[in-house]
């Protein structure tokens, strides 16, 4: 029996249980995307939704990153272990011009949560923007252990790494 066999026969029985299960639902809201998913969907129960925050991500999702900064900054400074905050600020801060300013705000954002599938896809392109194909790669093993079924964090990252290393260039459209 093949390692791939394998690997297949046990994908096919999660798929099956999860969905089963209604738990599928579960797993897609979880993302990564630029902040995680939902950008709910890791605020504690009964805790209202930051208005600073929705601003942001709203301009952020129609490119207005400049305007989505400020706002995230005070999120970050109301909610130090919002790991959604960081990375969306890391990411507006990446789309503005400036990746190695992105950087530690990436980090945080991971230090928060290890598994943060939006961080690692992103900060992956911010280390290809300051032509650091290594640890792109790096962030790119890590979501092939992160995502068990594919997910899109690790399609984008491993496509944005292929056309690095073809172009020397990187996608501005993430």
């Amino acid at each position: 029996m093949t390692m791939t066999w394998r690997r297949g026969v046990i994908l096919a029985v999660v798929v099956m249980l999860l969905l089963g299960t209604g738990l599928a639902d579960h797993a897609r809201a979880d993302g990564g995307g630029g902040g995680g998913g939902d950008e709910r969907a890791n605020l504690p129960r009964g805790k209202p939704i930051d208005p600073d925050y929705t601003a942001a991500v709203t301009a952020i999702k129609v490119s207005k990153f400049a305007e989505a900064i400020p706002l995230l900054r005070r999120v970050v400074s109301r909610d130090a272990g919002n790991a959604d905050a960081f990375n969306w600020l890391a990411y507006a801060t990446r789309r503005t011009g400036d990746p190695a300013a992105s950087l530690p705000l990436y980090q945080k954002a991971l230090a928060i949560d290890p598994k943060h599938r939006g961080a690692h896809e992103y900060i992956g392109e911010a280390y290809l923007m300051l032509g650091n194909v290594a640890k792109a790669k790096e962030h790119l093993a890590r979501l092939d252990s992160l995502c068990f079924l594919p997910c899109s964090e690790y399609t984008d990252l491993k496509k944005a790494v292929e056309q690095y290393e073809t172009t020397g260039k990187v996608s501005a459209t993430h």
